[in-house]
C-alpha cells in the first residue's frame, strides 16, 4: 500500500511537525491508559469482569508489547526485550475468556514494561526519518500514529471493561451539552444522489481498510439528523418490539428469545421507570440521549418497526463527508480541520453521549449532526474491503475479519479519541455485540 504524507490534498507536513504530532498522540494515549488502570486496585486489574473482555492488566501489557513489536523492533531495529511474552499478548493466540489463566505480567511488572518500551520508542521517534521517501512504516510517522491509535482503541476497550465491572464508580467527568429543542432541527435530511469519493488515499495515518479512495455512486436518500434517542427507543419497547418477530432478522429473534432480552444492555425497569447502570452509577435513562449498548439486531429491528432501515456504509459516509457545493469529500463532517470540543464528543471527555442535536458546529454540509463522536453507529453493511485494498502492515488488522460475519459501525463514540476517529474510519463487530458503545440512526429511500 502506498502511504502519502499529504493530509487532504494540501502540502505534506514537515517532518518536525509530524514528529510533534506523533509525540502528542503517544503521550495523550498513555495518559489515558494510566487513568484507566490507576483508578482501580490490583485485584480489579487482574480480575476478569466479563468473559467478553480481557483483564485490564492484559490490555496494559498488550499495549506495551505491540509498541515494542512495531516501534522498537520494526522501526528501530532493536532486539526483542521480552520475546517470551509475545505469545501471551497475541490477541489471536488466546481468546479473551482464556486470558486470566495465562501467566500474565503482574500489574507492577506490566507498568514497568510498558514504561520502558515507551522510553525507547520516544528515543526512536526523535531520530526517525519521517520524509516521503522513507520506508512505508515511517512515512509521515505512520507507525507512530498506528501505535497511538492502537493504544486509544484499547483504552476504549478498557473503558468498556469499566462499564462491565461491578462496584462503586471510580471514573468521573463533567456533563455533556444539555437537551436541544427537538423542534429546532428537522428529523431527517435529504442527501442528494450521485457519485462521491469514499475512503482515502491521502490521510497519512489512515489504516488499511480505509484505503484507497474510490468513486461510489449512491442514490438519493434521507437520513436522521441525529442518532435515535433513548426516548424513541422506549416507544419501540412499549409497542412490544421485543416480542414481535416481524421486526427481527431470524438470528436476532433467536438471540433475544434465548437470552430473554427486553431492552438495551444495562437497562432495567423499576417502579414504572427505565433505569440504567453507567460506570457504577444507577440513574434514570435520559430520553434525549442517543440510545447506547444495542446490538446490530436491535438497531435493525427498530428501523423496521419505524418503517425505515439502517443506512448502508456508503450512505453514512456520503452524509458525513460529501459537500454538494464543492463536490469534495471532507475529512470530517464540518470540514478538514481536526476535531475540537465544540464539534464532537470524543476522548472520554464526558463518559456519556450528549443530547441529540448537540454540537451544531459539527454538522455536515447536508445538515446531519453528531456523525463523529457520541455513539458508534451500526450500518447495514458487511465489513468488506474497498476496491484495490492492500493489507498493511499486517493481515490481522482488517483482512481476517472481512466477510458477512461482521457489520460495519461508523462515526466513533464518546469513548473514542480523535486520533482514532475520522470521516473515513471504519469499525466492525459481530451483530450480537451489545457491550460496545453502539447506537444507530435510520434512513429511507428518496421516493
Amino acid at each position: 500500500m502506498t502511504h502519502t504524507t499529504a493530509t487532504h490534498g494540501g502540502p505534506a507536513p514537515e517532518p518536525e511537525a509530524l514528529r510533534e504530532r506523533a509525540l502528542s498522540a503517544l503521550l495523550a494515549a498513555r495518559e489515558r491508559t494510566a487513568l484507566l488502570t490507576d483508578s482501580v486496585d490490583d485485584h480489579d486489574l487482574t480480575a476478569q469482569h466479563s468473559p467478553l473482555m480481557s483483564p485490564l492488566v492484559w490490555d496494559l501489557a498488550h499495549i506495551g508489547n505491540q509498541e515494542e513489536l512495531w516501534l522498537l523492533r520494526a522501526v528501530g531495529g532493536l532486539d526483542a526485550m521480552r520475546p517470551e511474552i509475545d505469545g501471551l499478548y497475541d490477541a489471536f493466540e488466546h481468546s479473551r475468556a482464556s486470558r486470566p489463566s495465562l501467566p500474565l505480567l503482574a500489574p507492577a511488572e506490566a507498568r514497568s514494561y510498558a514504561a520502558e518500551v515507551r522510553g525507547r520508542a520516544l528515543d526512536i521517534l526523535g531520530g526517525a526519518p519521517l520524509h516521503a521517501g522513507g520506508r512505508p512504516l515511517e512515512r509521515a510517522g505512520f507507525a507512530f500514529g498506528m501505535i497511538a491509535q492502537h493504544e486509544q482503541q484499547h483504552d476504549e476497550t478498557m473503558l468498556i471493561t469499566h462499564q462491565l465491572r461491578s462496584g462503586p464508580a471510580v471514573l468521573s467527568a463533567p456533563e455533556p451539552p444539555g437537551p436541544v429543542d427537538p423542534m429546532a432541527l428537522p428529523a431527517e435530511v435529504l442527501v442528494p444522489g450521485g457519485p462521491f469519493t469514499m475512503g482515502t488515499s491521502t490521510e497519512p495515518w489512515a489504516l488499511d481498510n480505509e484505503r484507497p479512495a474510490h468513486r461510489r455512486e449512491v442514490a438519493a436518500f434521507h437520513i436522521d439528523t441525529a442518532p435515535v434517542t433513548c426516548g424513541a427507543y422506549q416507544r419501540f419497547i412499549e409497542d412490544g418490539g421485543y416480542g414481535d418477530a416481524r421486526w427481527w432478522a431470524p438470528e436476532g429473534w433467536d438471540m433475544i428469545r434465548e437470552h430473554g432480552l427486553e431492552a438495551p444492555l444495562f437497562w432495567h425497569r423499576e417502579a414504572g421507570q427505565w433505569l440504567r447502570r453507567r460506570f457504577g452509577v444507577t440513574e434514570p435513562v435520559a430520553d434525549d440521549e442517543p440510545v447506547l449498548h444495542v446490538s446490530w439486531y436491535e438497531a435493525d429491528a427498530y428501523a423496521r418497526w419505524a418503517g425505515r432501515r439502517l443506512p448502508t456504509e456508503a450512505e453514512w459516509e456520503k452524509a458525513a463527508r460529501h459537500d454538494p457545493a464543492s463536490g469534495r469529500s471532507l475529512r470530517y463532517p464540518w470540514g478538514d480541520e481536526d476535531p475540537t470540543p465544540e464539534r464532537a464528543n470524543l476522548g472520554q471527555r464526558h463518559l456519556r453521549p450528549a443530547a441529540a442535536g448537540a454540537y451544531p458546529a459539527g454538522r455536515s454540509p447536508v445538515g446531519a449532526g453528531q456523525l463523529i463522536g457520541d455513539v458508534w453507529e451500526w450500518t447495514s453493511s458487511d465489513f468488506l474491503p474497498f476496491p484495490g485494498f492492500v493489507a498493511f502492515p499486517y493481515r490481522e488488522y482488517s483482512e481476517v475479519f472481512f466477510g458477512p460475519g461482521h457489520k460495519v459501525l461508523r462515526g466513533g463514540s464518546f469513548a473514542v479519541d480523535a486520533v482514532a476517529c475520522r470521516g473515513t474510519f471504519r469499525n466492525w463487530d459481530l451483530p450480537v455485540r451489545r457491550q460496545i458503545f453502539s447506537g444507530f440512526r435510520t434512513a429511507r429511500d428518496h421516493a
